[in-house]
């Protein structure tokens, strides 16, 4: 009797092992899926977070471009700022705290939406041509003391003919 009960609990394992793996099948990761490099279609969804900015493509064709912007924090309200410029990411224009001076030289600010509270999602549609641009946050936390674009917060964005 002893081999049939094994058989019985090993003809089962495969079951077992199959409805696991179909109750983590629809399973998602909190860490966010990368930019593609290849131009985007329609609007494109972008994600806030402590320390970077995660957009769905980094190029889109010109035209009316409609940012989905989400702030997925998880403890920082954010802005979302489109300049057009040539200048690397990292190397715009900051003043003594660190936070991009947006009247800089060879620095054209597009539009921006302020202060997106965590867990939030807000649109922001512009008309942008041919050209580099930057993505970034330009919030400088007095209490913390920091600048979220020196931290992190900003992005290279291309958009083609």
């Amino acid at each position: 009797m002893r081999p049939r009960s094994n058989l019985l609990l090993i003809s089962g394992v495969p079951v077992v092992l199959l409805a696991l793996a179909a109750c983590g099948a629809g399973t998602s990761t909190t860490s966010p899926e990368p930019a593609s490099s290849g131009a985007a279609t329609g609007a494109i969804p972008v994600t806030l977070q402590e320390w970077a900015i995660i957009p769905g493509s980094e190029t889109t064709a010109a035209g009316d471009i409609t940012f989905q912007v989400t702030n997925s924090g998880p403890e920082d309200e954010h802005e979302f700022v489109v300049l057009r410029t040539d200048l690397d990411p990292g190397a715009l224009p900051t003043d003594e705290t660190g936070t991009v001076t947006e009247e800089g030289e060879d620095i054209v600010v597009v539009d921006e939406i302020e202060d997106i509270p965590v867990g939030e999602t807000q649109e922001l549609t512009v008309p942008l041509t041919a050209g580099k641009y930057v993505l970034l946050c330009n919030i400088y936390d007095q209490t913390e003391q920091e600048a979220h674009y020196s931290l992190g917060m900003r992005l290279a964005f291309t958009v083609t003919e």
